[in-house]
């Protein structure tokens, strides 16, 4: 029997988004296994990575910790100005890199917060992220002008650590937390519904890229939930 005479594949039974809904969701599940795997590995290489000498030597070396920043930095703008010019292999190979060398940065939270509490700030942060992934994927209202909001108050978080950086302030400390929280809230919704929209206005090439690309968004947005809300759950370590 012809493929045709199938009521899935007439445009009239909705043929067309049935395709269409199974690419994005394809590619969102591919977004989230490589999120997930990414968060793995920096789970992964920061328990590995921290012991008694690696504590001290970046103690004793903090232009190395500021040297991994700067290359997380520059893979970040790398993948998301340069992806469309890259491989989708080297892409998501880019992406795991960034995660490695993100796990030896956050090493050192091991050091200042006690094991329990980093498990039950990660649980908190996977159920916030969680629902709000969740709710940006499903909802029909246009977040993009929340989007715009969101991006102009991370500038504002980010220029305020930096001038609290200097400034050691107690008390401004926990006003970035908390906006920290709130601003990464709004973004894992926006970023899941940009997300979504990549997948269904770019071609099937592209799965591989829109891949990547929203993995590390994503990603990106759980690692900085996930340090905010540790400023309200963590312990000190004994």
């Amino acid at each position: 029997m012809n493929s045709n005479n199938y009521p899935f594949d007439m445009p009239q039974f909705g043929g067309h988004d049935f395709a269409l809904a199974n690419r994005v969701s394809t590619i969102m599940k591919n977004v989230y296994l490589r999120m997930s795997l990414g968060l793995l590995i920096t789970a992964v290489t920061a328990l590995l990575a921290f012991n008694e000498g690696f504590v001290m030597f970046m103690v004793q070396h903090s232009w190395i910790y500021w040297g991994l920043f700067i290359a997380e930095f520059g893979i970040v703008i790398g993948v998301s100005a340069g992806i469309s010019k890259m491989k989708a292999s080297s892409a998501a190979a880019l992406f795991y890199l960034f995660a490695i060398i993100n796990g030896l940065a956050l090493s050192m939270i091991f050091a200042a917060y006690s094991p329990g509490s980093i498990a039950k700030t990660f649980f908190i942060t996977a159920g916030t992220f969680g629902a709000m992934s969740v709710f940006g994927y499903t909802t029909k209202q246009d977040l993009t002008k929340f989007g715009s909001f969101l991006f102009m108050a991370l500038i504002g978080l980010i220029i305020a650590s930096v001038v609290n950086i200097f400034w050691n302030n107690g008390t401004m400390g926990w006003i970035i937390s908390f906006a920290g929280v709130i601003i990464f809230v709004g973004l894992t919704a926006w970023d899941t519904q940009q997300v979504k929209r990549m997948a269904e206005v770019m071609p099937a090439a592209a799965a591989g890229h829109i891949a990547t690309l929203g993995a590390l968004s994503l990603y990106l947005d759980f690692i900085n939930l996930f340090l905010y809300l540790l400023r309200f759950f963590g312990s000190s370590r004994d």
